[in-house]
């Protein structure tokens, strides 16, 4: 195989520019500086082939994230597969949510629901060290990679296996997270993108994506410690009815966060003391 320098590589790697940056970078195990610093390197063979049959994928639709295994989320790199969602910056809006009601050295009981690629949980573990994190799925292969982050960032996590909270009883938390399925069945969106390889059990939610938002809410309150708090991430245009389930129940100083987009993206409210 001839060489390829890095500047012909990412010419004719016809794919999006950012995204062959992102698969050469990671084949040839090089930072943006020196890629750009050094467009006359030769590839190895080896380095070649591997750019050249992530290219392809891409070219065939496959998202970055899992070409390469890797996706960063809240300054940290988490582990990808197949089996998880692949985090995404709307999501850190629920951890810096989460964050700021937690005292750095408070002993709080956490729950992450969904945890999926355990991004969530993990970033609380790691930035709230005395917090007690624990985060559960249904799907054993995403509490798989979800251990394998956590162990990768040094954060001790309780992972169970479980349909919401069906295996937690009578357990409560200071602090309920969830970033469950929220999207509407036969959105046209299902159909591009990224979200044609990602798993269908963590995206859709009923013909209006109202259904996991609707039982994490009416479940919550009896795993929240009295006073307790639930957060939810939900969909940009999904607020109104958030907030409308949370006041229904037993809920009260109902609250939505907005995104750096000024989009309302988590809402949430304290379970009501009275009726803990």
């Amino acid at each position: 195989m001839a060489a390829i320098s890095i500047f012909e590589a990412l010419r004719g790697a016809g794919i999006d520019r950012a995204d062959a940056r992102v698969l050469l970078r990671t084949a040839v195990q090089a930072t943006d500086a020196h890629l750009a610093a050094h467009p006359e390197q030769l590839l190895t063979a080896i380095q070649h082939e591997r750019f050249r049959g992530w290219a392809e994928r891409r070219r065939a639709g496959e998202p970055v994230a899992y070409i390469i295994g890797s996706r960063e989320f809240y300054s940290l790199a988490f582990g990808v597969t197949p089996a998880v969602l692949i985090p995404r910056p709307e999501t850190e809006l629920l951890v810096e949510s989460a964050l700021g009601m937690i005292a750095p050295q408070a002993p709080v009981r956490v729950l992450d629901l969904g945890t999926g690629s355990g991004c969530v949980a993990v970033a609380i573990g790691r930035y709230r060290a005395r917090a007690c994190v624990t985060a559960v799925d249904i799907s054993s292969a995403a509490l798989e990679v979800a251990r394998e982050n956590a162990t990768t960032h040094g954060v001790s996590i309780e992972f169970i296996e479980s349909n919401w909270f069906a295996a937690l009883r009578d357990r409560r938390f200071h602090l309920i997270v969830a970033n469950p399925p929220y999207v509407a069945d036969g959105d046209p969106h299902l159909g591009r993108g990224d979200l044609r390889f990602e798993p269908r059990g963590a995206l859709v939610a009923g013909p209006i994506g109202l259904d996991a938002i609707e039982r994490v809410v009416g479940q919550a309150s009896r795993h929240l410690d009295p006073g307790g708090w639930l957060l939810i991430e939900h969909g940009h245009d999904q607020a109104p009815s958030a907030r409308a389930l949370l006041a229904a129940g037993k809920y009260r100083e109902v609250v939505t966060h907005r995104d750096l987009a000024g989009l309302e993206r988590v809402s949430g409210g304290r379970v009501d003391v009275t009726a803990a």
